[in-house]
């Protein structure tokens, strides 16, 4: 493997490519993005060795797709249009199923292998990008038995490499269990922001008043939302059902305050401390 082309190259993308020039030093990086300025400041960082374009993807053995998910499936088609007939595509989104059902009939779709890793901060662009942001954090690879068997080897040879964890997943259920453990803690986040910043017109009153607490739960609030309104776009039937349970539970929650029920309300919430014990083993 000579040349990787890496399409966007922001915080996953440019962390990816830290994380390659690490394990693979004589690995060649070739970096294509929208933003001439982005590219530039990749090069600056060290990031990739070169620019380039979609006219030399036949020259590349792996091509890792790190775009926004609508950009993703957008250009699918024409990536897999130009690419020879060894080359690895990995996409990076976090819907599956939109991309894998635009793919299905495609003659080089046995080069295609749709991927998700759970990993990010709130921040985005090249200067996010850091080493180590997929250390030991999880990619979900989805309807792998629609990948040639020899490159689906070549990306988890990769992808344990940089010591990351492995799960398989059909990309509708991915779709599903994604928008109730990840999009729907965004529009949590982006909700809570907003609702305080209605209410809170003074400015200082929300940086005085807000504890810790308050700082983690709008964290989210702070990423990027031409990367998010895409992801609720693509995914929206199962975002929907999932804020149709959340709007219960708030609801119910709401409820159990107006009617002085705190016992129950107590019952709740212990019971949901439970959630502790499930996410012990991401600290």
């Amino acid at each position: 493997m000579n040349n990787v082309f890496v399409i966007g190259v922001g915080l996953i993308g440019g962390s990816l490519c830290l994380d390659i020039k690490k394990i693979f030093p004589d690995i060649k990086i070739h970096g294509i993005d929208v933003s001439e300025e982005t590219l530039d400041l990749a090069i600056k960082l060290n990031l990739i060795d070169y620019k380039s374009n979609f006219k030399e993807l036949y020259k590349g053995d792996l091509i890792f797709i790190a775009t926004p998910v609508d950009i993703a499936n957008n250009i699918i088609i024409d990536v897999l249009d130009i690419i020879n007939e060894k080359t690895l595509v990995i996409d990076f989104g976090s819907t599956k199923s939109n991309i894998c059902n635009k793919v299905t009939d495609h003659k080089n779709r046995r080069n295609y292998l749709a991927s998700h890793p759970i990993a990010g901060t709130e921040f985005s662009g090249p200067e996010s990008a850091f080493s180590g942001l997929f250390n030991d954090k999880t990619i979900i690879l989805c309807d792998i038995e629609k990948t040639d068997q020899k490159l689906l080897k070549t990306a988890e040879d990769i992808f344990r490499s940089i010591n990351m964890n492995i799960r398989y997943m059909d990309s509708l259920s991915h779709d599903k269990h994604i928008a109730y453990v990840s999009h729907l803690s965004h529009i949590s986040s982006f909700m809570l922001g907003k609702t305080v910043m209605d209410k809170e017109k003074n400015e200082n009153n929300i940086f005085d008043m807000a504890g810790s607490g308050f700082e983690s739960t709008v964290r989210l609030a702070k990423s990027s939302p031409d990367m998010w309104t895409p992801i609720f776009k693509l995914n929206k039937d199962n975002i929907v059902e999932s804020l149709d349970e959340y709007i219960m539970n708030l609801k119910n929650f709401k409820s159990l305050i107006q009617n002085d029920d705190f016992t129950q309300l107590k019952n709740q919430m212990k019971k949901t401390n439970y959630i502790k014990n499930i996410l012990k083993g991401l600290n």
